[in-house]
C-alpha cells in the first residue's frame, strides 16, 4: 500500500470514529482532499485508493493538474472543489473548470460565477465562506450580513447555494475548536429555519477534524495529512 493510501485509510478512520462520538453515519461526511502544491500524481495516487473529490486553492496550479490527471486517468471522473480566494478577473476559468466554489463571500462574485457558467454544465456548487472568528486578516462575510448575502445568491440561475465553509482562528484546544464551529453551525441552522434549502458545512481541516465532525461539518479539508507536509515555493 502506498503511503497515500494509508494516510487516507487513517484519515477516514478518524472521521468513522469522530461520527460514531458524534452518532452520526460515516456516510454524512465527505473527505475532501487538499492536493494544493502537490503534483497530478500524487492526485493519481489517490485516485488509485478511491479519493474522488480534490481541492485547490491556486488557479493555474489547478487548471494544469486537472489537465495532467485527466490525461493519466481518463477513466475516473473527479469532483474539483476550487478552495481558494478568487479575484474577480478569474472567475470565468473557474466557473468553467470546477464543480464546487467553498470562498464566496461577496455578490459580485457570485454573480460573475453565474454569469460565466458555461450553459451545458451543471449549476456550480457554492458555499458561502464565512469569517467566523473575526480575523482582520481572514477572508470571509461578516455574520450580519450573511442572510442577505445568501438570499441574493440563491436567486442566481447557474449556481446551486448548498451552505457554508469556514476556516477559524487556529488553535490546539478542542474545546475552543469545536466553539467556533458551533457558531458556523448556529448560522447554518438559521440560515435554514429562515427557508433555505442548505445542506453543507464545509469545515475542519487535518489539525481539527474531530472537532468539525462532531459539530456537524459534511465536507473536511484535509491536505497534509493526506500528502504529508507542503513546501512553498
Amino acid at each position: 500500500m502506498s503511503i497515500i493510501a494509508a494516510n487516507l485509510q487513517a484519515v477516514e478512520a478518524t472521521i468513522h470514529a469522530a461520527c460514531a462520538l458524534a452518532g452520526r453515519s460515516k456516510s454524512e461526511v465527505l473527505l475532501l482532499a487538499v492536493s494544493k502544491t502537490f503534483p497530478a500524481e500524487a492526485v493519481v495516487e489517490a485516485i488509485a485508493a478511491g479519493q474522488r473529490a480534490f481541492g485547490e486553492n491556486y488557479l493555474q496550479e489547478a487548471l494544469d493538474k486537472m489537465e495532467a490527471v485527466a490525461r493519466l486517468q481518463p477513466d475516473v471522473p473527479v469532483d474539483w472543489h476550487f478552495i481558494g480566494p478568487i479575484q474577480s478577473n478569474k472567475t470565468r476559468p473557474i466557473a468553467a473548470s470546477f464543480q464546487w466554489v467553498h470562498t464566496v463571500e461577496r455578490l459580485k462574485i457570485a454573480q460573475r460565477l453565474s454569469e460565466q457558467r458555461p450553459p451545458e454544465l451543471a449549476p456550480l456548487d457554492i458555499c458561502l465562506q464565512v469569517n467566523i472568528s473575526g480575523e482582520a486578516t481572514k477572508s470571509g462575510a461578516h455574520a450580519a450580513e450573511l442572510p442577505e448575502l445568501a438570499r441574493q445568491v440563491m436567486a442566481l440561475p447557474n449556481l446551486r447555494l448548498r451552505g457554508l465553509m469556514a476556516i477559524p482562528e487556529a488553535s490546539t484546544d478542542p474545546a475552543q475548536q469545536r466553539a467556533a464551529f458551533a457558531r458556523l453551525r448556529a448560522l447554518f441552522e438559521s440560515l435554514r429555519l429562515g427557508g433555505l434549502p442548505l445542506d453543507t458545512l464545509s469545515m475542519g481541516m487535518s489539525g481539527d477534524l474531530p472537532a468539525a465532525v462532531l459539530e456537524g461539518a459534511t465536507i473536511v479539508r484535509v491536505g497534509s495529512a493526506i500528502f504529508g507536509a507542503r513546501h512553498y515555493e
